[in-house]
């Protein structure tokens, strides 16, 4: 077969082929006409075909009637203008080592392309950097939670509505077997198709940019998409809008990345089907022609406005082979869709799961005790942690709480409040999200803020699209609302929401401190202060509104150009005033109230309205305070000292938050959760320690406690400070001799003492080692126990009590019954002159029968007696002789 003939024959076995992937038709074409090989007339019909495969069919038309010949001159303009493509055919021509002299110029182009990458993305530039500031990639990105799955509205709603670990449930049941890796965003489906297009929605702060830059950082490391994409390419979508003139898409990538027009068209050239290009920010877009125009642009180097020729890469009319990466808020998803060129893949980036959300703060604090602190006390936080979901609020919070380090002040000292990160976001979405709003801020935000208004006031956080249209000028470029589509029937529902319902009530919270005084006044009073406090659903509406009235908060919202007038500030102040003073208030309430002055955290007026309480009762053993009640009720403790009492039930871990400052009040009832044995200790040491009151009383009730394999009902640990000394009591032990017992000592014997031990051998129910411990107490002034018999041993052990303990001078014991045993022990001793030693309890008074048990628990013949034992000796008191009923029973 001669040279022609073969040439022919590749050119019509591989005919459809080349039909679909030639690019430089226009040229071949040119070159033919020039050569006399391709004819005036079918020249024009070829370059009047609107594609790239409508141009080659009619130059099938021209080669089919030339022969092999013109088939043959065909191949050899492939050659010189796409020598890959045939190499990918399966071709031998006679340029093969041309092909791989220019392969490996490529490939080194390429790898410098990486290594630029690699240099230009492994840093960070945040939003507070100064000039020249950065930080690692590595140190900050955090893989998100990536679903495929399309929520309904149930769903939708489930996730906007649920706080904390309820939320947290609710993201971990989306992901299972829906979550996706950066590495697997192109793998095929069980359906066997591979998406040629993947949209990678996400809501404004969510990390869409940030996980572009972590593909681009990891393709070029040689950790992602090794050997599935030789090339990626990396396009802004807010740097397209301002580029100038008429660019090809040669031109716009090159503009983007550090090749010239020239590599990039060689590579484009050599493997479109291994070239990746990630567009980030279509919602950025602006788009100058309709989406469904179908003007023609398929070639590479073709120029129009860079928007329109990044259309046609979207459509696939340029480069159909490549694949497409694209970001985008959901108020642009749709439009991207009808836009994108197929098979389609949608995915979500949701934000942080609760495992994201502590492996980011570890991340970004580097160190694990500090880590430890910031993490506990945002997860303790249900509206913070949750927030957290979104990665740009995390970043805030971490950052706030890394400067309180900075400064030597703990996660929880200072810490900026809710209502301050709500305010920091929503500035850094303005700065940072909100290029070319067509209305002002101000407008925005109240716009915002009666949309949110009404959809609290109708408990809706799903918003049809007929109401935000009517109250938000342009919808898809807001960056605080969030679109949905579900399905209706045989039709699609579009929907709004805010990001979460916490910011809803934010906003709504915004737009009543931002109306007119009366509107304001009149909107809080019938809207929101219900039968003297709140209506459930706008608690949280009201806290935050106390929270913008904080001056800083103030401060930051003026530089916007919103200002809260006086008489709402005002309003608010004396309404909360009121209930203060004129209420008792218990728990809900109490809570409420608190975190009310939290938010607002203005020293002076906290002061003013705490002073009227002299008692806080938030005692519940069926529900513990959470951590931000804690950290809200310590604020406002310490700027008034006119709270004498308190009732408080806490967790073990808040437990350790109050412990400092219990020495403030006179009188604490505390219900604690399982406490351990060194916080009961330390309860001890910081109220010994405490130089505030002379006087004090402590009461701990210890619930759910378990003595080794044994569960128990309750320990009763109570702490009564007097001027002199301390009386520690110690009840409801379940032991087995031992129920109860108090002890006195001088105060500054009780920092002597190792009280951990101590519980820790309450609690392994060891009667002999319980009481070879109390025998080391040297320095005791007195004590009382409380047992279920006067035992021999018992007997000789307080003896025993009295000589090892010289300091002793009361010993008294309050016994069921006093064993004759135990008595006999008592009769036949000596004590010291200094130490008064009582007995009392219940003794059979008919000694010719032997009692049991039951018989003396159920008075059958029983006497109370009380037993003096000092330095005049021994001597027996009865209290109580047997009733009639008993002497008649006995006679009978």
């Amino acid at each position: 077969m001669d040279h022609d003939s073969e040439r022919a024959r590749f050119v019509d076995a591989h005919w459809a082929k080349l039909v679909q992937r030639v690019k430089s038709v226009k040229a071949i074409a040119d070159e033919l006409l020039s050569s006399g090989m391709l004819e005036w007339e079918p020249y024009c019909e070829i370059k009047a075909a609107d594609t790239n495969q409508e141009k080659m069919r009619e130059f099938y038309k021209v080669l089919h009637s030339g022969g092999d010949k013109v088939k043959s001159a065909f191949y050899s303009r492939l050659e010189k203008h796409e020598p890959y493509l045939l190499r990918d055919l399966g071709s031998t021509g006679h340029h093969t080592h041309s092909e791989k002299t220019h392969s490996s110029e490529i490939s080194s182009v390429i790898h410098k392309y990486m290594k630029r990458i690699c240099s230009e993305y492994q840093y960070v530039t945040e939003y507070n950097s100064l000039p020249g500031e950065h930080v690692l990639l590595s140190e900050r990105f955090t893989q998100p939670l990536i679903l495929r799955k399309h929520r309904d509205r149930k769903e939708r709603e489930e996730e906007i509505c649920s706080r904390g670990k309820s939320f947290q449930q609710v993201l971990s049941s989306r992901s299972s077997g829906d979550s996706v890796h950066l590495s697997s965003l192109f793998d095929t489906d069980v359906k066997g198709i591979s998406p040629r297009s993947v949209i990678l929605q996400g809501n404004s702060g969510n990390g869409k940019s940030f996980t572009v830059q972590k593909i681009m950082m990891d393709w070029a490391s040689g950790d992602l998409y090794k050997g599935r994409f030789d090339v990626v390419f990396h396009l802004k979508c807010k740097e397209i809008n301002r580029i100038p003139g008429e660019k090809s898409l040669v031109e716009i990538l090159s503009c983007s990345c550090s090749l010239s027009s020239h590599e990039i068209s060689q590579i484009l050239q050599q493997s479109p089907e291994k070239v990746l290009v990630v567009i980030d920010g279509f919602d950025e877009l602006k788009l100058t022609q309709d989406i469904n125009d179908t003007s023609a642009h398929t070639d590479l180097l073709q120029k129009a406005p860079p928007v329109d020729t990044l259309c046609a890469l979207l459509r696939g009319r340029i480069l159909p082979e490549s694949f497409l990466l694209v970001s985008s808020r959901s108020t642009a998803t749709n439009t991207l869709s009808n836009l994108l060129k197929g098979p389609q893949r949608f995915s979500e980036i949701v934000g942080f799961s609760e495992k994201g959300v502590e492996e980011y703060f570890q991340k970004f604090f580097q160190n694990e005790k500090l880590y430890r602190e910031a993490y506990t006390y945002v997860k303790a936080n249900e509206t913070l942690i949750t927030a957290c979901s979104i990665p740009v609020v995390c970043w805030i919070i971490c950052t706030t709480i890394q400067e309180r380090f900075k400064y030597g002040a703990g996660a929880t000292s200072g810490l900026e409040t809710t209502t301050s990160i709500y305010v920091d976001f929503v500035c850094t979405l303005l700065k940072h999200h909100c290029q070319g709003l067509s209305q002002s801020v101000p407008t925005l935000l109240r716009s915002l803020g009666q949309l949110a208004e009404r959809g609290m006031q109708e408990q809706q956080v799903l918003l049809d699209e007929k109401s935000v249209n009517e109250t938000i000028s342009d919808p898809a470029g807001n960056p605080f609302l969030c679109k949905f589509l579900f399905r209706r029937r045989i039709y699609q529902e579009t929907m709004f929401s805010f990001m979460h319902l916490s910011f809803q009530e934010f906003f709504t919270a915004l737009y009543y401190v931002l109306l007119d005084e009366e509107e304001s006044q009149r909107k809080l009073t019938r809207s929101l202060l219900m039968d003297g406090f709140s209506k459930p659903q706008f608690a949280a509406v009201v806290q935050f509104a106390f929270g913008l009235l904080n001056k800083d908060v103030r401060l930051t919202l003026e530089k916007h150009g919103l200002f809260i007038r006086p008489i709402t500030q005002a309003h608010l102040k004396e309404w909360v005033l009121e209930k203060v003073k004129g209420c008792s208030l218990y728990s809900e309430a109490v809570c409420f109230v608190l975190h009310c002055l939290y938010e607002l955290h203005e020293e002076v007026f906290v002061k003013e309205a705490m002073e009227s309480w002299g008692m806080i009762k938030l005692l519940n053993i069926k529900q513990f305070l959470r951590r931000t009640d804690v950290c809200a009720l310590l604020y406002c403790s310490q700027f008034c000292q006119s709270i004498e009492e308190i009732f408080l039930c806490l967790t073990s871990e808040d437990f350790s938050m109050i412990l400092p400052e219990l020495h403030k009040f006179k009188k604490a009832s505390l219900g604690i959760e399982d406490p351990s044995d060194s916080d009961l200790g330390e309860l001890i040491y910081a109220l010994a320690r405490g130089q505030t009151l002379s006087s004090q009383s402590v009461i701990v009730g210890i619930y759910q406690m378990k003595y080794g394999d044994h569960p128990g009902n309750s320990l009763v640990l109570s702490i009564i400070k007097e001027l002199s000394s301390i009386c520690i009591k110690i009840g409801h032990l379940h032991h087995p001799d031992v129920q109860s017992f108090s002890l006195t000592f001088p105060h500054s014997e009780i920092i002597n003492i190792d009280w951990t031990r101590l519980f820790q051998i309450i609690h392994q129910r060891d009667p002999e080692a319980l009481l070879s411990f109390l025998y080391s107490f040297s320095k005791l002034k007195k004590m009382e126990m409380s047992v279920e018999r006067l035992t021999e041993r018992l007997s000789a052990w307080t003896l025993q009590m009295s000589q090892n303990c010289p300091s002793l001078t009361e010993l008294t014991v309050d016994a069921g019954f006093l064993l004759e045993e135990g008595i006999k022990i008592l009769q036949s001793s000596n004590t010291r002159p200094s130490c008064m030693m009582t007995f009392n309890g219940s003794i059979c008074n008919n000694p010719s029968q032997k009692c049991t048990d039951y018989c003396l628990r159920r008075s059958r013949c029983n006497q109370k007696v009380k037993i003096l034992l000092n330095d005049q000796g021994f001597s027996m008191e009865t209290l109580r002789k047997p009733l009639f009923s008993e002497l008649k029973r006995r006679k009978l």
